[in-house]
């Protein structure tokens, strides 16, 4: 009698063991699963980096423009004599 109850505490044991390496094992892959995904987001970061750059190399060069023209503009204006002249200086 006596082993059989040794027996089951045994085989209860072993039963536990199991469970507690397999939920180990689950967590671990999920660790590993978490750690992958990560990885793919900075990657897709980084791969946008270059567009982001052509962006704002394109907007530097618009707003060039557009502040040599507003200074243009504006010295046309101060360096008009009359009011005739500074309406016409005016885009």
């Amino acid at each position: 009698m006596i082993g059989w109850i040794v027996l089951g505490v045994v085989v209860l044991a072993l039963l536990g063991l199991v469970a507690i390496y397999n939920r180990l094992v689950r967590l671990r892959a999920l660790v590993r699963e978490g750690f992958s995904g990560i990885t793919v987001q900075l990657r897709r970061r980084a791969d946008l980096i270059p567009n982001l750059v052509e962006a704002v190399k394109g907007y530097a060069a618009h707003e060039k423009q557009v502040f040599e023209d507003v200074t243009r503009a504006r010295a046309a204006t101060a360096n008009a004599g009359s009011v005739e002249a500074t309406a016409q200086s005016r885009p």
